[in-house]
Parts: C-alpha cells; structure tokens; sequence
C-alpha cells in the first residue's frame, strides 16, 4: 500500500474520534487526492483546514463501541514517522491543510504507539520546519516523559475520558482503568503544562450515549474538569452504532442531545452558569423541547422581564435568545441611545422570539406568543 492510500484508510478511520458539533461529519471534505480534512478552530479562535488521521489502526484495546477496537475485521494499516511526516509536509506546501491532529489506536503497549506519534512530530516541527497548528492525542496511561514532550512540540493536547466515571467507563471498555489510565493522564498532563509553563491548550471527549449514561454524570465531570485542571474544552461526541462490534444493536444517540450538551456546555463555559442551575428532567438528561438556557428561565419566572437597556451584561446573558455578541453589541448601542423595538434587538443578532418574553424595552414588554408546548404547561 502507497503512502496516500494509507493516508485515506487511517484518515477515514479517525473519522471515529470526532463529534457532529465541532464540525466534522457535514464540514469533512476529502481533497482531489482523497485525503481526509477537517475545519478546525485552534485555541485562539483561529479557523484553519486540518488533517486529522490515525498513526495506526492496529489496537490492542477492545472499546465496544469502536471501528478499530482489537479482534474487529477491518484492514489494519500503519505509518512510520517518516512517511506521515513527509505528506503532511507535503499536504501543507500545496496550501491544502494549516493544522494536524495526530491519534492512534495503541499498538505494542502505550510507550511504544506514543513513541511513534512523538516521532512523527517531532520531525514535522526540525526536518521540515512546521511551526502551525499540531493537536496531539495523549494515549491512556502515558507515562510523563511522553506527555512532556507533547507538550513541548503540541498547541493542544487530549486525553479521551469517552466515559463520566468508572462504572460508565466498564460498560464500554473493560479493559481501560478510567481512574489511572485516563483520569489521571489528564490530571498530570495539566500538573506538567502549569510546572513548564507553556500555555498548552488540554481538551477531552465523551461518547454520549454509549453506557446509558445521564448528561447530568457527563456536564458533573466536564464542571469539575473545568474547574480543577483549567480544561479548555470538552466534545460531546453522540454515539453512533457501528457494524461488527458488541454494540451494533444500541440504539444511536440522537443528535439533538449532543447539541443540547454543547448548549449547556457553553452556559457553564462562557456565560456564567454554574452547573446547579442546569435544568434536568427526572432520567437525568436535558429537556430536549428547549434548549436548557430557555428552560432555565421557565423555571426562574423570578428573574424576568429584565430591562435591556439598563441590565448589566451578565443578566443579558440571561436571557434566551441573546447570546455574547448581542450582549456587546447592545451594550455598544446603549452608549448611543435607547433599544426601543423588537428590530433594535433583531439587529445586534439576537434571536428575537425567543427573547421577547423575556425582556422590557424602555419599561415596555413587547408582545409576544410563547410556543405551545410553553402555553400547555401554564
């Protein structure tokens, strides 16, 4: 096999490492060589085009839920670091990608399926002098010299908690020990950034879905993370079965509920929310009829109408339908005058029906007509 048809075959197989929301399954485009691209947005905002592939698909590890878990009839293909090293340079002389993400199925026991990952970039950073974007995957229970140098030569690094706890983690992969090979790989991953003192950006990803889980156990553990280890991001990836493994039969996730957990996940992140103030209905999910913002105010009648031209901008956050840019942009028109028309607030981008019951413009409430589903539970 040549090097681009294993570049096709272990791009398309890290196509199982991605999340609908974070632009993937709809955005992916393969170039006229075939190869597997993605959009992607570094930790500075910075929108870029990605190659997003697999060192190895060869695994040890029997994760149920996964294309390459060991035992599973699939073509196994592998890179040496020379040859993914030299069409990644390649790739990024013809302008086609800014950026790599590098993972791996474990191959030979971590030190050694790391080895060559760390190999792979650090001849891409000295051979061939790349100085952008490198997201690199930390595999379970990397021993520290390994995580330091990814470090050292990564923007961004991941460890995949794929599960909230223990118990969820055993349902799904028996043989991955979730407080030692995962939990902590993070943790000192984050102990390790913080002594080097490199501004590394650390993310995780979750399969929702897959051990029957509740978002209230996955959104508990993303709090936490934020919290304790300044993680920058947590992915919501909706399980989706996959033929030949021991869950080809579960029943696939729907992608409303990875999208509302991004919703809350952004409520938690950017807009002030503190995990106790997530709406959750008696299973433990998100509602699914609205998105949990919306519901926070159903259930907090209180907290409203809230004036906007005289409310701080962290209870405009509050209210449904006006996200950060509205928030700055009324704050800009504030120091120009008065927002007195439902148009006013449709032109700062806000979503303007869903925040008309929320609000007072100039002591008015405007009018507005609540969905049903609102209306039947009055």
């Amino acid at each position: 096999m040549d090097t681009l048809q294993k570049i096709d075959v272990l791009g398309g197989a890290a196509q199982w490492d991605v999340c609908r929301g974070c632009g993937t399954h709809d955005s992916r485009t393969r170039d006229e060589l075939g190869h597997w691209i993605y959009p992607a947005i570094r930790p500075d905002g910075t929108h870029i085009s990605m190659l997003k592939v697999l060192q190895s698909n060869v695994c040890e590890r029997d994760c149920l839920y996964c294309a390459n878990r060991s035992g599973r009839d699939t073509r196994r293909v592998s890179f040496t670091p020379d040859e993914l090293a030299r069409v990644f340079s390649e790739m990024v002389a013809g302008n086609l990608v800014q950026g790599l993400f590098l993972s791996s199925g474990v191959c030979g026991g971590t030190p050694q399926a790391t080895e060559r990952m760390l190999a792979t970039v650090e001849l891409i950073r000295r051979r061939y002098r790349f100085p952008g974007y490198v997201h690199l995957k930390i595999l379970p229970g990397a021993e520290d010299a390994s995580i330091e140098a990814a470090l050292r030569m990564a923007q961004r690094v991941s460890v995949n908690l794929e599960a909230p706890n223990a118990q969820r983690m055993r349902a799904i992969s028996p043989s991955k020990d979730f407080s030692h090979e995962l939990l902590r790989t993070l943790g000192r991953a984050d102990e390790l950034r913080r002594r080097m003192g490199r501004p590394v950006s650390m993310t995780t990803q979750f399969v929702v879905g897959a051990a029957n889980e509740p978002d209230r156990e996955i959104l508990s553990t993303s709090t936490q993370l934020y919290h304790e280890l300044r993680l920058g991001r947590a992915y919501y990836s909706a399980f989706q079965p996959i033929p030949d493994t021991p869950l080809e039969d579960h029943p696939a996730t729907p992608p409303l509920r990875e999208h509302r957990l991004y919703q809350a996940d952004f409520l938690l992140r950017q807009y002030g929310f503190r995990f106790e103030e997530l709406i959750f209905t008696n299973d433990g999910n998100l509602p699914q009829q609205g998105d949990p913002k919306f519901m926070w105010a159903l259930r907090h009648p209180e907290a409203f109408p809230v004036e906007v031209n005289t409310a701080p901008p962290e209870l405009l956050l509050r209210i449904p339908g006006i996200g950060l840019r509205s928030v700055q942009r009324i704050v800009n028109w504030r120091k120009r005058g008065k927002l007195s028309e439902l148009g006013h607030i449709g032109r700062t981008g806000a979503d303007v029906g869903r925040a008309a019951p929320f609000i007072l413009l100039n002591g008015i409430r405007p009018s507005y007509q609540l969905p049903l589903w609102v209306q039947s539970m009055a």
